[in-house]
Order: C-alpha cells, then structure tokens, then sequence
C-alpha cells in the first residue's frame, strides 16, 4: 500500500490491489505486529416480493406454455373470417391478470 510519504517523495506508485485474503496471510508470514485485518464477507437477503415471483417463475416453467394444435385452430378460423372474440371471458381474463398483479405489491 502506499503511504502518504511515498506520494510526496515522487516514488512510483504500487498498482497491483491486494484483496483482504493476502494481505491477512502476508501479515501472518511476515509476522507483523500490525493489525490483523479479518477476511470480510458480504451477505443478501431476498425479499417477500422476489420470493413471491421467483414461484411464479417455477410455477410457469412447470407448465405447458404452447398448444400448436390450438394456434392452428385459432389461424385457421382468422383466415376464413370465423374467429370470434369473446368480449366477457377476454375481460374477465384482463382483470384476473390484474388482480394478480396487484396482489403481489
């Protein structure tokens, strides 16, 4: 590391880093009288919101996402002009996903 004296003196600066790991086992080899500086370790939590989603995440990856006979259904009925939308179950659909939603705020 370099000291405030080295910065003053004009000497080249050492700019290789040292992690706390080697510099505690350097202190220890050399058996310096210094303190001893403790490997740090970090920790994370994860909240109730990124637990609730990562199960939404499981959940829809243990499901079947693609039914290509439907789809195939569904294009037909498009291009002969017999597709009919239902407005009731396709809003009823909107809000249930909305309700969803919501609940997991």
């Amino acid at each position: 590391m370099t000291s405030i004296d080295q910065l003053r003196s004009g000497q080249p600066l050492e700019t290789s880093r040292t992690n706390q790991n080697d510099l505690h086992s350097t202190l220890v080899k050399e058996g310096s009288s210094r303190e001893v500086l403790q490997p740090r370790s970090d920790a994370f939590s994860i909240s109730d919101q990124s637990r609730a989603i990562e199960a939404l995440n499981q959940q829809m990856a243990n499901e079947i996402h693609f039914d290509s006979t439907k789809v195939a259904a569904i294009k037909a009925a498009i291009t002969n002009g017999v597709y009919k939308v239902n407005a009731d179950k396709l809003a009823t659909n909107i809000m249930k996903y909305e309700d969803e939603i919501r609940s997991l705020k």
